[in-house]
């Protein structure tokens, strides 16, 4: 497997007084490439978010699926509908598709240029024009390099500001400026691409004028975490679940006192508890020598899942969990900012202090816990694996 992949964050914000988005990404991965298209529909409102999501639909399950570009945009010029109004279908798009972790390939047709960031600078790259069915389209190849950073827009980011902040809006090389600094951190996508929309919507003064989005793209080294929750339904399998979870390269994460009682036998040294509580409402961190980060359980992994559940909507909870040093935090920052690839081990056992009606947990909860934060790590397009023993 390559050591690189690609983390990738967007946003849109609606036009100020639009209750939908005439913007639309779509994202696509197979076994050997991932595909985004970013697209934006003529006008806003209800017509504009039926351009663009008709139009990144279509073209990236062809993308995706190998078809040639011509016969790609062919296809969106018949099916897209015809504005009553304008008496055009007409929607803007930007494709950026990742092989192998190798290449980038970017396809655009009126968006703002896409700017590529390599060493904490933006950089020209090659660009071809082709022309189809009367289309202006760029095309181009670049090879990558691990922490190249790609951020499509739309248009409404370099409007940002016109006759507000700025006379001419947010220029494309005003924006790569401001990114540049940011690209050379250890900042993921997400955080890359809402630092961005941030200053756009500070520049419309919280009233954004037009649809806007960016979809940012950083290629960065595959880092693998393994998370142990619970013991497993049979005692006997306690030693094979140790060594396969211990045998995994990457960082190691154990949640739960019985499942940290059984990894500190399986490696042959003690718990020792912290008993400082950095937040009142999660209980207290332990430490087990050769465990990276150990952490009571259900409690803990359910604010960790709220934390996630918020990352993909508004994001709002980030300061929170990004500083904080308590269990749950500290999990959020290992899972959502520098793990790519996620390997959950989880036990069957039932715990019998979890049977008390009195408390809010049971075995289902723990279950749920799981399945949820699996989807929504998925969802951050992070490569996930359960097992159950």
């Amino acid at each position: 497997m390559n050591k690189l992949c690609a983390d990738i964050g967007w946003r849109s914000m609606n036009k100020w007084g639009e209750e939908l988005c005439g913007d639309h990404v779509e994202i696509v991965e197979n076994d050997s490439a991932t595909t985004v298209v970013l697209a934006d529909g003529l006008g806003s409102g209800v017509k504009a978010n039926i351009l663009s999501t008709l139009t990144a639909k279509i073209i990236s399950t062809m993308i995706s699926q190998d078809m040639e570009l011509e016969e790609c945009v062919k296809t969106v010029i018949s099916t897209l509908p015809v504005c009553a109004v304008r008496g055009v279908a007409y929607c803007t798009f930007t494709i950026i598709r990742i092989t192998n972790s190798e290449e980038a390939e970017i396809i655009q047709y009126d968006n703002p240029q896409v700017i590529l960031l390599r060493d904490g600078h933006g950089v020209d790259y090659p660009v071809t024009e082709m022309n189809i069915e009367g289309k202006t389209i760029l095309r181009s190849r670049v090879k990558l390099r691990e922490g190249d950073v790609f951020i499509a827009m739309s248009d409404g980011c370099i409007h940002a500001g016109v006759g507000m902040e700025l006379n001419f809006g947010w220029e494309r090389k005003d924006i790569v400026e401001f990114m540049e600094p940011m690209s050379v951190t250890d900042f993921t996508a997400k955080t890359l691409n809402t630092i961005l929309l941030d200053e756009c919507n500070r520049l419309y003064g919280g009233q954004p004028g037009d649809d806007t989005t960016a979809c940012t793209v950083r290629i960065r080294e595959r880092k693998p975490m393994n998370l142990l929750m619970g013991p497993p339904a049979d005692r006997d399998d306690c030693n094979r679940m140790m060594s396969l979870f211990f045998a995994k390269g990457g960082k190691h994460i154990v949640c739960g006192g019985t499942t940290s009682s059984i990894a500190a036998e399986y490696l042959g040294k003690p718990v020792v508890p912290d008993l400082e509580f950095s937040d009142p409402e999660i209980p207290p961190t332990a430490t087990i020598e050769g465990v990276d980060l150990v952490t009571e359980g259900v409690i803990t992994m359910s604010h960790v899942l709220t934390y996630a559940q918020d990352y993909l909507a508004d994001n709002a909870l980030y300061t929170k969990w990004s500083y904080g040093q308590d269990g749950a935090s500290r999990i959020a920052q290992l899972l959502f900012e520098e793990a790519t690839d996620i390997n959950f081990f989880v036990g069957r056992a039932i715990n019998p202090a979890h049977q008390n009606p009195a408390l809010p947990i049971n075995f289902s909860i723990k279950m749920r816990i799981v399945d949820q934060l699996a989807e929504c790590l998925e969802k951050m397009g992070k490569k996930v694996k359960v097992s159950y023993f």
